[in-house]
Protein backbone atom coordinates (compact mmCIF):
# COMPACT_ATOMS: atom_id res chain seq x y z
CA UNK A 1 0.00 0.00 0.00
CA UNK A 2 1.52 3.43 -1.03
CA UNK A 3 1.45 6.56 1.58
CA UNK A 4 -1.23 8.09 -0.70
CA UNK A 5 -3.88 5.16 -0.02
CA UNK A 6 -2.64 5.34 3.43
CA UNK A 7 -3.95 8.81 4.20
CA UNK A 8 -7.30 7.46 2.33
CA UNK A 9 -7.94 4.99 4.37
CA UNK A 10 -6.43 5.57 7.11
CA UNK A 11 -5.35 2.16 7.80
CA UNK A 12 -1.82 0.74 9.20
CA UNK A 13 0.06 -1.54 7.01
CA UNK A 14 0.32 -4.98 9.21
CA UNK A 15 3.59 -7.51 9.52
CA UNK A 16 2.95 -10.87 9.38
CA UNK A 17 4.52 -13.22 11.50
CA UNK A 18 3.72 -16.68 11.27
CA UNK A 19 -0.05 -16.71 11.96
CA UNK A 20 0.16 -13.88 14.03
CA UNK A 21 -0.29 -10.03 12.36
CA UNK A 22 1.45 -6.99 14.29
CA UNK A 23 0.02 -3.55 13.23
CA UNK A 24 2.88 -0.87 12.60
CA UNK A 25 1.31 2.05 13.20
CA UNK A 26 1.83 4.94 10.01
CA UNK A 27 1.67 8.70 9.69
CA UNK A 28 -2.21 8.77 8.77
CA UNK A 29 -2.91 5.72 12.20
CA UNK A 30 -0.50 8.57 14.70
CA UNK A 31 -2.34 11.34 13.79
CA UNK A 32 -1.90 13.89 10.39
CA UNK A 33 -3.16 17.94 11.37
CA UNK A 34 -7.08 17.93 10.04
CA UNK A 35 -7.86 14.34 11.81
CA UNK A 36 -8.27 15.82 15.52
CA UNK A 37 -11.59 17.76 15.88
CA UNK A 38 -10.50 19.31 18.73
CA UNK A 39 -7.41 20.45 17.41
CA UNK A 40 -8.63 21.84 14.97
CA UNK A 41 -11.49 23.54 17.03
CA UNK A 42 -8.60 24.85 18.67
CA UNK A 43 -6.54 26.44 16.06
CA UNK A 44 -10.17 28.49 14.86
CA UNK A 45 -10.00 29.62 18.91
CA UNK A 46 -6.75 30.94 18.21
CA UNK A 47 -7.26 32.64 14.93
CA UNK A 48 -10.11 34.35 16.65
CA UNK A 49 -8.32 35.65 19.25
CA UNK A 50 -5.68 36.91 17.36
CA UNK A 51 -8.40 38.69 14.62
CA UNK A 52 -9.92 40.21 18.19
CA UNK A 53 -6.38 41.45 19.21
CA UNK A 54 -5.23 42.95 15.62
CA UNK A 55 -8.65 45.11 15.66
CA UNK A 56 -7.76 46.39 19.50
CA UNK A 57 -4.51 47.44 18.34
CA UNK A 58 -5.80 49.46 15.23
CA UNK A 59 -8.03 50.76 17.68
CA UNK A 60 -5.45 52.10 19.60
CA UNK A 61 -4.17 53.12 16.35
CA UNK A 62 -0.86 51.57 16.56
CA UNK A 63 1.54 51.01 13.17
CA UNK A 64 2.03 46.91 12.95
CA UNK A 65 5.47 46.64 11.99
CA UNK A 66 5.96 44.31 8.84
CA UNK A 67 6.89 40.73 11.78
CA UNK A 68 3.88 41.73 12.95
CA UNK A 69 2.13 41.50 9.99
CA UNK A 70 3.89 38.42 9.23
CA UNK A 71 3.03 36.66 12.14
CA UNK A 72 -0.40 37.74 12.11
CA UNK A 73 -1.16 36.41 8.67
CA UNK A 74 0.77 32.84 8.99
CA UNK A 75 -2.74 32.22 11.16
CA UNK A 76 -4.45 32.49 7.98
CA UNK A 77 -2.30 30.77 5.60
CA UNK A 78 -1.97 26.63 5.50
CA UNK A 79 1.22 27.60 3.90
CA UNK A 80 3.40 30.87 5.17
CA UNK A 81 4.77 31.75 1.40
CA UNK A 82 7.04 34.33 2.76
CA UNK A 83 10.77 33.16 2.40
CA UNK A 84 12.48 31.90 4.94
CA UNK A 85 15.27 35.04 4.46
CA UNK A 86 12.79 37.37 4.86
CA UNK A 87 11.91 35.78 8.11
CA UNK A 88 14.94 35.55 8.99
CA UNK A 89 15.99 38.69 8.29
CA UNK A 90 13.64 40.20 11.35
CA UNK A 91 15.55 37.78 13.82
CA UNK A 92 16.89 40.68 16.08
CA UNK A 93 13.56 41.81 16.81
CA UNK A 94 11.96 38.34 17.82
CA UNK A 95 12.63 36.46 20.61
CA UNK A 96 15.21 33.69 20.83
CA UNK A 97 13.90 30.13 20.10
CA UNK A 98 14.95 26.85 21.84
CA UNK A 99 15.63 23.70 20.01
CA UNK A 100 16.51 20.46 21.66
CA UNK A 101 17.50 17.25 20.91
CA UNK A 102 18.49 15.01 23.83
CA UNK A 103 20.61 13.15 23.89
CA UNK A 104 22.72 14.97 21.90
CA UNK A 105 25.53 12.28 21.42
CA UNK A 106 23.95 8.59 21.45
CA UNK A 107 23.97 5.58 19.22
CA UNK A 108 22.74 5.73 16.07
CA UNK A 109 20.14 2.95 16.75
CA UNK A 110 18.85 5.44 20.02
CA UNK A 111 16.13 7.72 19.62
CA UNK A 112 16.19 11.30 19.94
CA UNK A 113 13.79 13.58 21.47
CA UNK A 114 13.16 16.64 19.48
CA UNK A 115 11.24 19.62 21.40
CA UNK A 116 11.13 23.87 20.05
CA UNK A 117 10.05 26.21 23.08
CA UNK A 118 9.54 30.08 23.13
CA UNK A 119 7.37 30.50 19.55
CA UNK A 120 4.67 32.57 18.79
CA UNK A 121 0.91 30.20 19.74
CA UNK A 122 0.41 28.23 16.75
CA UNK A 123 3.57 28.90 14.39
CA UNK A 124 4.34 27.47 11.33
CA UNK A 125 7.82 25.99 11.50
CA UNK A 126 10.51 23.88 9.14
CA UNK A 127 12.27 21.41 10.67
CA UNK A 128 15.55 20.31 9.17
CA UNK A 129 17.96 17.75 9.58
CA UNK A 130 21.61 17.43 7.22
CA UNK A 131 24.27 15.31 7.22
CA UNK A 132 28.08 14.57 5.31
CA UNK A 133 29.02 11.52 4.72
CA UNK A 134 33.01 10.68 4.75
CA UNK A 135 33.24 11.65 1.62
CA UNK A 136 31.62 14.50 1.94
CA UNK A 137 27.84 14.14 0.04
CA UNK A 138 24.91 15.69 1.40
CA UNK A 139 22.01 13.88 2.85
CA UNK A 140 19.22 16.20 3.93
CA UNK A 141 15.30 16.07 5.13
CA UNK A 142 12.49 19.03 6.38
CA UNK A 143 9.27 18.63 7.56
CA UNK A 144 6.58 21.51 8.00
CA UNK A 145 4.80 21.74 11.76
CA UNK A 146 2.81 23.97 13.73
CA UNK A 147 3.51 24.84 17.03
CA UNK A 148 0.59 24.39 19.92
CA UNK A 149 -1.41 26.66 22.11
CA UNK A 150 2.05 27.43 24.11
CA UNK A 151 4.21 27.90 21.46
CA UNK A 152 5.94 24.42 21.66
CA UNK A 153 6.44 21.80 19.49
CA UNK A 154 7.10 17.94 21.12
CA UNK A 155 8.25 15.82 18.11
CA UNK A 156 6.80 13.09 19.92
CA UNK A 157 3.04 14.42 20.22
CA UNK A 158 3.19 17.04 17.06
CA UNK A 159 2.31 16.04 13.68
CA UNK A 160 4.37 16.93 10.58
CA UNK A 161 1.88 18.99 8.14
CA UNK A 162 3.74 17.89 5.22
CA UNK A 163 7.66 17.80 4.20
CA UNK A 164 9.56 14.49 3.62
CA UNK A 165 7.02 12.74 6.11
CA UNK A 166 3.45 13.52 7.53
CA UNK A 167 1.84 12.69 10.62
CA UNK A 168 3.93 11.58 13.85
CA UNK A 169 7.27 10.72 13.01
CA UNK A 170 9.92 11.05 16.09
CA UNK A 171 12.82 10.14 14.02
CA UNK A 172 11.52 11.11 10.94
CA UNK A 173 14.21 13.61 10.31
CA UNK A 174 16.81 10.97 10.35
CA UNK A 175 15.17 8.77 8.15
CA UNK A 176 13.47 10.38 5.92
CA UNK A 177 17.41 12.12 4.64
CA UNK A 178 17.42 11.88 0.89
CA UNK A 179 20.88 12.37 -0.93
CA UNK A 180 21.42 15.25 -2.49
CA UNK A 181 23.64 13.22 -5.30
CA UNK A 182 21.38 10.75 -7.32
CA UNK A 183 21.30 7.24 -6.34
CA UNK A 184 23.65 7.65 -3.23
CA UNK A 185 23.92 5.29 -0.30
CA UNK A 186 24.64 6.72 3.67
CA UNK A 187 27.30 3.97 4.52
CA UNK A 188 29.26 4.41 7.50
CA UNK A 189 32.74 2.84 7.04
CA UNK A 190 35.07 4.47 9.87
CA UNK A 191 32.91 3.66 13.19
CA UNK A 192 35.69 5.29 15.52
CA UNK A 193 33.86 8.25 14.90
CA UNK A 194 29.85 9.62 14.85
CA UNK A 195 28.27 10.67 11.60
CA UNK A 196 27.29 14.59 12.78
CA UNK A 197 23.46 15.47 12.14
CA UNK A 198 22.58 19.12 12.04
CA UNK A 199 18.91 20.09 12.92
CA UNK A 200 18.03 23.49 11.62
CA UNK A 201 14.78 25.03 12.77
CA UNK A 202 13.30 27.91 10.27
CA UNK A 203 10.55 29.77 11.64
CA UNK A 204 8.42 29.83 8.40
CA UNK A 205 7.81 27.20 6.01
CA UNK A 206 10.74 26.79 3.57
CA UNK A 207 9.19 25.13 0.73
CA UNK A 208 12.83 25.65 -1.39
CA UNK A 209 16.74 25.05 -0.46
CA UNK A 210 18.88 28.38 -0.19
CA UNK A 211 22.01 28.39 1.36
CA UNK A 212 21.48 31.74 2.16
CA UNK A 213 18.48 31.28 4.53
CA UNK A 214 19.36 31.55 8.14
CA UNK A 215 18.10 29.10 10.89
CA UNK A 216 16.59 30.70 13.71
CA UNK A 217 17.97 28.20 15.72
CA UNK A 218 20.17 25.26 15.58
CA UNK A 219 21.83 21.66 17.43
CA UNK A 220 23.98 18.99 16.02
CA UNK A 221 23.62 15.88 17.03
CA UNK A 222 26.24 12.88 17.28
CA UNK A 223 24.85 9.79 16.15
CA UNK A 224 28.15 6.67 16.81
CA UNK A 225 28.06 3.34 15.76
CA UNK A 226 30.45 2.16 18.77
CA UNK A 227 29.54 2.23 22.22
CA UNK A 228 32.38 3.66 24.70
CA UNK A 229 34.24 0.54 25.53
CA UNK A 230 33.38 -1.52 22.62
CA UNK A 231 36.85 -3.42 21.10
CA UNK A 232 37.61 -3.35 17.60
CA UNK A 233 40.14 -6.92 17.19
CA UNK A 234 41.33 -6.64 13.42
CA UNK A 235 41.09 -10.61 12.16
CA UNK A 236 44.10 -11.62 9.67
CA UNK A 237 44.27 -15.40 10.88
CA UNK A 238 44.83 -17.80 7.94
CA UNK A 239 42.28 -17.04 4.74
CA UNK A 240 39.58 -15.41 7.25
CA UNK A 241 39.67 -11.31 7.29
CA UNK A 242 37.11 -9.56 9.03
CA UNK A 243 36.92 -7.07 12.67
CA UNK A 244 36.17 -8.65 16.10
CA UNK A 245 33.75 -6.64 18.11
CA UNK A 246 33.53 -7.44 21.68
CA UNK A 247 31.63 -5.58 24.12
CA UNK A 248 33.34 -4.36 27.36
CA UNK A 249 33.64 -6.95 30.46
CA UNK A 250 35.07 -10.35 30.63
CA UNK A 251 32.05 -12.22 28.92
CA UNK A 252 31.69 -14.74 27.85
CA UNK A 253 29.48 -13.45 24.78
CA UNK A 254 26.81 -14.68 22.22
CA UNK A 255 28.77 -14.67 18.93
CA UNK A 256 27.70 -13.61 15.60
CA UNK A 257 29.22 -13.88 11.98
CA UNK A 258 27.61 -10.60 9.63
CA UNK A 259 27.81 -10.67 6.18
CA UNK A 260 26.79 -7.92 4.20
CA UNK A 261 25.92 -8.74 0.25
CA UNK A 262 27.44 -7.48 -3.03
CA UNK A 263 28.48 -4.62 -1.60
CA UNK A 264 31.73 -6.28 -1.05
CA UNK A 265 34.97 -5.05 1.21
CA UNK A 266 34.37 -5.10 4.68
CA UNK A 267 31.37 -3.37 6.42
CA UNK A 268 31.70 -3.14 9.96
CA UNK A 269 28.58 -0.53 10.99
CA UNK A 270 25.98 -3.30 12.14
CA UNK A 271 28.62 -5.20 13.87
CA UNK A 272 29.69 -2.57 15.72
CA UNK A 273 26.45 -1.61 16.74
CA UNK A 274 24.94 -5.37 17.71
CA UNK A 275 28.33 -5.03 19.87
CA UNK A 276 26.79 -2.25 21.90
CA UNK A 277 24.05 -4.56 22.70
CA UNK A 278 26.12 -7.39 24.85
CA UNK A 279 27.01 -9.53 21.34
CA UNK A 280 30.45 -10.31 19.93
CA UNK A 281 30.19 -9.60 15.96
CA UNK A 282 32.69 -10.50 13.65
CA UNK A 283 32.31 -8.52 10.25
CA UNK A 284 33.43 -10.59 7.91
CA UNK A 285 34.76 -9.93 4.68
CA UNK A 286 34.42 -12.62 1.83
CA UNK A 287 35.69 -10.35 -1.55
CA UNK A 288 37.17 -7.03 -2.44
CA UNK A 289 39.42 -6.32 0.75
CA UNK A 290 43.41 -6.69 1.43
CA UNK A 291 44.58 -9.96 -0.22
CA UNK A 292 40.73 -11.57 -0.64
CA UNK A 293 39.37 -11.76 -4.45
CA UNK A 294 38.85 -8.60 -6.06
CA UNK A 295 35.96 -10.41 -7.88
CA UNK A 296 33.13 -13.13 -6.05
CA UNK A 297 33.68 -15.51 -8.89
CA UNK A 298 32.16 -18.96 -6.47
CA UNK A 299 31.08 -19.29 -2.70
CA UNK A 300 33.77 -21.24 -0.94
CA UNK A 301 31.80 -21.99 2.14
CA UNK A 302 34.74 -23.95 3.31
CA UNK A 303 36.26 -20.00 4.10
CA UNK A 304 32.85 -19.35 6.03
CA UNK A 305 33.90 -22.48 8.42
CA UNK A 306 37.00 -21.26 9.08
CA UNK A 307 35.34 -18.02 9.95
CA UNK A 308 32.64 -19.71 12.43
CA UNK A 309 35.59 -22.05 13.70
CA UNK A 310 37.59 -18.90 14.72
CA UNK A 311 34.89 -17.54 16.39
CA UNK A 312 34.48 -20.02 18.46
CA UNK A 313 37.39 -20.71 19.66
CA UNK A 314 37.73 -17.07 20.78
CA UNK A 315 38.01 -16.78 24.88
CA UNK A 316 35.19 -14.58 25.35
CA UNK A 317 32.78 -16.26 22.98
CA UNK A 318 30.23 -18.30 24.65
CA UNK A 319 29.26 -21.52 22.55
CA UNK A 320 28.11 -24.22 21.76
CA UNK A 321 27.18 -22.22 18.54
CA UNK A 322 27.15 -19.62 17.07
CA UNK A 323 24.91 -16.64 15.12
CA UNK A 324 24.97 -15.83 11.39
CA UNK A 325 23.37 -12.16 11.01
CA UNK A 326 22.74 -11.44 6.92
CA UNK A 327 21.56 -9.51 3.97
CA UNK A 328 20.77 -10.09 0.35
CA UNK A 329 24.13 -12.25 -1.57
CA UNK A 330 25.59 -12.46 2.32
CA UNK A 331 22.00 -14.07 3.11
CA UNK A 332 22.09 -16.62 0.11
CA UNK A 333 25.87 -17.85 2.11
CA UNK A 334 24.31 -17.01 5.60
CA UNK A 335 21.54 -19.86 4.79
CA UNK A 336 24.09 -22.09 3.21
CA UNK A 337 25.86 -22.19 6.62
CA UNK A 338 22.79 -22.90 8.43
CA UNK A 339 22.38 -25.87 6.20
CA UNK A 340 26.20 -27.33 5.98
CA UNK A 341 27.55 -26.28 9.44
CA UNK A 342 26.86 -27.30 12.91
CA UNK A 343 28.52 -24.72 14.12
CA UNK A 344 25.60 -22.36 13.45
CA UNK A 345 22.82 -22.81 15.57
CA UNK A 346 20.32 -19.50 14.96
CA UNK A 347 20.48 -17.64 11.35
CA UNK A 348 18.59 -14.60 10.16
CA UNK A 349 18.68 -13.67 6.54
CA UNK A 350 17.25 -10.45 5.33
CA UNK A 351 15.40 -10.42 1.77
CA UNK A 352 18.21 -13.08 0.59
CA UNK A 353 17.91 -16.43 -1.81
CA UNK A 354 17.06 -19.61 -0.66
CA UNK A 355 19.27 -21.24 -3.89
CA UNK A 356 22.13 -21.18 -5.47
CA UNK A 357 22.74 -18.02 -8.04
CA UNK A 358 25.28 -15.81 -10.31
CA UNK A 359 28.52 -18.12 -8.85
CA UNK A 360 29.25 -22.08 -7.85
CA UNK A 361 28.93 -23.49 -4.51
CA UNK A 362 32.05 -25.31 -3.43
CA UNK A 363 32.01 -27.05 0.56
CA UNK A 364 34.31 -30.29 0.78
CA UNK A 365 33.42 -32.71 -2.09
CA UNK A 366 30.06 -30.74 -2.68
CA UNK A 367 29.49 -28.51 -5.93
CA UNK A 368 26.24 -26.58 -6.86
CA UNK A 369 26.02 -24.87 -9.85
CA UNK A 370 23.70 -22.25 -10.03
CA UNK A 371 20.12 -21.57 -11.09
CA UNK A 372 20.54 -19.37 -14.77
CA UNK A 373 19.72 -15.84 -14.81
CA UNK A 374 17.43 -14.30 -17.57
CA UNK A 375 18.86 -10.56 -18.61
CA UNK A 376 15.53 -10.20 -20.84
CA UNK A 377 13.45 -10.06 -17.93
CA UNK A 378 15.08 -6.95 -15.90
CA UNK A 379 13.12 -3.76 -15.33
CA UNK A 380 13.78 -0.47 -16.01
CA UNK A 381 12.44 1.52 -13.41
CA UNK A 382 11.29 5.56 -14.58
CA UNK A 383 14.26 6.38 -11.93
CA UNK A 384 16.82 4.84 -14.53
CA UNK A 385 17.71 2.39 -11.69
CA UNK A 386 17.49 -1.86 -13.04
CA UNK A 387 14.98 -3.87 -11.34
CA UNK A 388 16.30 -7.41 -11.04
CA UNK A 389 13.00 -8.83 -9.27
CA UNK A 390 12.37 -10.98 -12.08
CA UNK A 391 15.50 -11.80 -14.00
CA UNK A 392 16.40 -14.92 -11.70
CA UNK A 393 15.26 -18.35 -12.51
CA UNK A 394 12.85 -20.24 -10.74
CA UNK A 395 14.41 -22.45 -7.86
CA UNK A 396 10.54 -24.18 -8.07
CA UNK A 397 11.49 -25.68 -11.79
CA UNK A 398 12.52 -29.52 -11.92
CA UNK A 399 15.92 -28.50 -13.34
CA UNK A 400 16.89 -26.27 -10.52
CA UNK A 401 15.95 -28.31 -7.96
CA UNK A 402 19.70 -29.25 -7.49
CA UNK A 403 20.71 -25.62 -6.78
CA UNK A 404 17.87 -25.26 -3.92
CA UNK A 405 19.57 -25.47 -0.39
CA UNK A 406 18.84 -28.35 1.98
CA UNK A 407 17.57 -26.41 4.46
CA UNK A 408 15.67 -29.67 6.08
CA UNK A 409 19.48 -29.95 6.83
CA UNK A 410 20.04 -27.12 9.14
CA UNK A 411 20.10 -28.25 13.13
CA UNK A 412 19.54 -24.03 14.16
CA UNK A 413 16.62 -21.87 14.12
CA UNK A 414 15.81 -19.60 11.30
CA UNK A 415 14.43 -16.26 10.73
CA UNK A 416 13.83 -14.59 7.38
CA UNK A 417 13.08 -10.88 7.82
CA UNK A 418 11.06 -9.82 4.42
CA UNK A 419 10.24 -6.28 2.62
CA UNK A 420 7.34 -7.28 0.60
CA UNK A 421 8.44 -4.24 -1.70
CA UNK A 422 11.87 -5.54 -2.37
CA UNK A 423 12.85 -4.96 -5.90
CA UNK A 424 16.00 -6.86 -5.98
CA UNK A 425 14.79 -10.43 -4.92
CA UNK A 426 11.64 -12.29 -4.72
CA UNK A 427 12.44 -12.30 -1.33
CA UNK A 428 8.54 -13.31 0.42
CA UNK A 429 8.47 -16.45 -2.57
CA UNK A 430 11.45 -17.88 -1.26
CA UNK A 431 10.99 -17.71 2.13
CA UNK A 432 7.85 -19.10 1.71
CA UNK A 433 9.28 -22.46 -0.72
CA UNK A 434 12.07 -23.07 1.97
CA UNK A 435 9.12 -22.84 5.11
CA UNK A 436 7.35 -25.22 2.49
CA UNK A 437 10.25 -27.22 2.45
CA UNK A 438 10.73 -27.37 5.98
CA UNK A 439 7.34 -28.46 6.71
CA UNK A 440 7.25 -30.72 4.48
CA UNK A 441 10.19 -32.70 5.87
CA UNK A 442 8.00 -32.30 9.42
CA UNK A 443 11.19 -29.57 10.78
CA UNK A 444 9.52 -26.31 12.45
CA UNK A 445 12.67 -24.41 12.86
CA UNK A 446 12.00 -21.68 10.29
CA UNK A 447 10.33 -18.43 10.82
CA UNK A 448 9.09 -15.51 8.53
CA UNK A 449 8.46 -11.97 9.19
CA UNK A 450 6.95 -10.08 6.53
CA UNK A 451 7.17 -6.30 6.20
CA UNK A 452 4.75 -4.50 4.00
CA UNK A 453 5.87 -1.76 2.42
CA UNK A 454 9.86 -2.38 3.24
CA UNK A 455 12.08 -2.61 0.55
CA UNK A 456 15.59 -4.49 0.11
CA UNK A 457 17.99 -2.83 2.26
CA UNK A 458 16.83 -2.97 5.66
CA UNK A 459 19.60 -1.44 8.21
CA UNK A 460 19.65 -1.06 12.00
CA UNK A 461 16.77 1.61 13.21
CA UNK A 462 16.96 5.70 11.60
CA UNK A 463 18.83 4.68 8.83
CA UNK A 464 17.39 6.54 5.76
CA UNK A 465 15.70 4.36 2.72
CA UNK A 466 18.11 3.51 -0.26
CA UNK A 467 15.88 3.54 -3.26
CA UNK A 468 17.90 2.77 -5.52
CA UNK A 469 21.78 2.96 -5.18
CA UNK A 470 24.98 2.12 -7.40
CA UNK A 471 26.51 -1.09 -6.48
CA UNK A 472 31.05 -1.32 -6.72
CA UNK A 473 32.23 -2.71 -9.90
CA UNK A 474 34.21 -5.62 -7.65
CA UNK A 475 31.06 -7.36 -6.99
CA UNK A 476 30.33 -8.20 -10.69
CA UNK A 477 31.89 -11.61 -11.43
CA UNK A 478 32.77 -12.52 -14.79
CA UNK A 479 29.64 -15.03 -15.46
CA UNK A 480 27.41 -12.62 -14.31
CA UNK A 481 25.01 -10.78 -17.34
CA UNK A 482 25.27 -6.88 -15.73
CA UNK A 483 29.00 -7.31 -15.95
CA UNK A 484 29.25 -8.17 -19.70
CA UNK A 485 25.81 -7.20 -21.08
CA UNK A 486 26.18 -3.69 -23.60
CA UNK A 487 23.28 -2.33 -22.72
CA UNK A 488 23.13 -2.91 -19.13
CA UNK A 489 26.92 -2.20 -17.63
CA UNK A 490 27.04 -3.02 -13.42
CA UNK A 491 27.75 1.40 -13.71
CA UNK A 492 23.54 1.01 -13.82
CA UNK A 493 21.82 1.65 -10.15
CA UNK A 494 19.87 -1.05 -8.90
CA UNK A 495 16.55 -1.01 -7.52
CA UNK A 496 16.09 -1.68 -3.97
CA UNK A 497 12.48 -0.32 -3.43
CA UNK A 498 10.77 0.74 -0.10
CA UNK A 499 8.43 2.91 0.93
CA UNK A 500 10.02 5.38 3.02
CA UNK A 501 7.76 5.37 6.23
CA UNK A 502 7.20 1.74 6.27
CA UNK A 503 10.50 1.11 5.89
CA UNK A 504 11.15 2.71 9.00
CA UNK A 505 8.84 1.68 10.71
CA UNK A 506 10.29 -2.37 9.53
CA UNK A 507 13.64 -1.15 10.56
CA UNK A 508 13.34 -0.24 14.11
CA UNK A 509 11.01 -3.35 14.59
CA UNK A 510 12.92 -5.89 12.85
CA UNK A 511 16.12 -4.57 14.90
CA UNK A 512 14.40 -5.27 18.06
CA UNK A 513 13.31 -9.08 16.88
CA UNK A 514 16.64 -9.95 15.54
CA UNK A 515 18.49 -9.23 19.04
CA UNK A 516 15.43 -11.03 20.52
CA UNK A 517 16.26 -13.92 18.21
CA UNK A 518 19.79 -13.86 18.90
CA UNK A 519 19.30 -13.99 22.66
CA UNK A 520 17.27 -16.92 22.85
CA UNK A 521 19.13 -19.24 20.79
CA UNK A 522 22.65 -18.29 21.30
CA UNK A 523 22.33 -18.68 25.49
CA UNK A 524 22.37 -21.50 27.04
CA UNK A 525 19.44 -23.04 29.34
CA UNK A 526 20.19 -24.51 32.72
CA UNK A 527 19.52 -28.18 31.15
CA UNK A 528 23.14 -26.84 28.42
CA UNK A 529 24.60 -25.50 31.10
Amino acid sequence: MNKTSQRATGKCPVLAVGSTRILLPTASSRGIQGSNPLRNENLKKGRKERKGERKEERRKGRNLTWLDLTQAWSGFFPWNFLQCKASSSAAGQSPMFQLTATPASALSDEPVHIRVTDLPPLQLVTLAASLKDEKGHLYRSKAFYRADEAGELDLKQAPAVGGDYVGVQPMGLFWSMKPDRPFGRLLKRDVNSPFLVTLDLYDSVCSHDSATAQPRASQVVQRWFRSPGTQRVPIREGRVRGALFLPPGEGPFPGIVDLFGGIGGLVEFRASLLAAHGFAVLALAYFAYEDLPKLLREVDLEYFEEAANLLLAHPKIRGPGIGVLSVSKGAEIGLAMACFLKQVVATVCINGPTALYDFPFRYRGLVMSPIPSFLERMQVHVSGAVSLLHYRGDPQEKLNQRSVFPIEKAQGQILFIIGEDDQSVNSKEYAKQALEQLKSHGRSNGRMLLYPGAGHLLEPPYAPLCYASRIHPVSAPLNNPLAVSNNYSISQPLLWGGDPAAHAAAQEHSWGEIQKFFRQHLTPTRSQL
